[in-house]
C-alpha cells in the first residue's frame, strides 16, 4: 500500500494521535481507576472521547511545531 505525498500530513495525524491516544487513555485510566473488569469500558470511553480532539490538534498544530523546531535546532 502506498499513500499519495500529499496525504503525509493526514497520515502522519491519524497514525501519531491513535498512538499517543491509546497509550495515554491507557495508562491514565489504569493509573485513576485500576485493572478490573470494567477497565476496557472506561478505557474505551476514554479513548473515543479523546481521539478526535488529539487528531484535530496534531493536524493544526505538527506543522507550527515542525517550523518552530527548524528555528530552534542549529544547523552546522
Amino acid at each position: 500500500m502506498s499513500i499519495a505525498p500529499r496525504y503525509a500530513p493526514l497520515t502522519f495525524a491519524l497514525l501519531m494521535s491513535i498512538y499517543m491516544v491509546t497509550l495515554m487513555t491507557f495508562v491514565i485510566t489504569w493509573v485513576n481507576t485500576g485493572l478490573d473488569a470494567e477497565f476496557l469500558a472506561r478505557w474505551w470511553r476514554a479513548f473515543y472521547i479523546a481521539w478526535p480532539i488529539a487528531f484535530a490538534l496534531i493536524l493544526l498544530g505538527a506543522p507550527r511545531l515542525q517550523r518552530l523546531v527548524g528555528r530552534l535546532v542549529r544547523k552546522d
